[in-house]
């Protein structure tokens, strides 16, 4: 997902760049929302793997086993 808001980044330095304004605006809105939803899955991913053992430690105390 981080590639495809560079891409995008790019795209709109390049129109920028040659005078499509409307082009370069549509690709960084659409780089920033990459990056933003990029930002979240990566702070939940990180979230998970801090907490993530010891939520899995206490899950088995209170989860049966079949």
């Amino acid at each position: 997902m981080l590639q495809w808001a560079i891409i995008a980044l790019i795209i709109s330095i390049i129109a920028g760049a040659l005078g499509f304004t409307g082009v370069a605006r549509g690709a960084a809105q659409i780089a920033k929302i990459l990056f933003g939803i990029f930002l979240v899955i990566a702070v939940i991913l990180f979230l998970l793997l801090l907490f993530g053992i010891n939520l899995a430690t206490s899950a088995s105390l209170w989860l049966p086993i079949f």
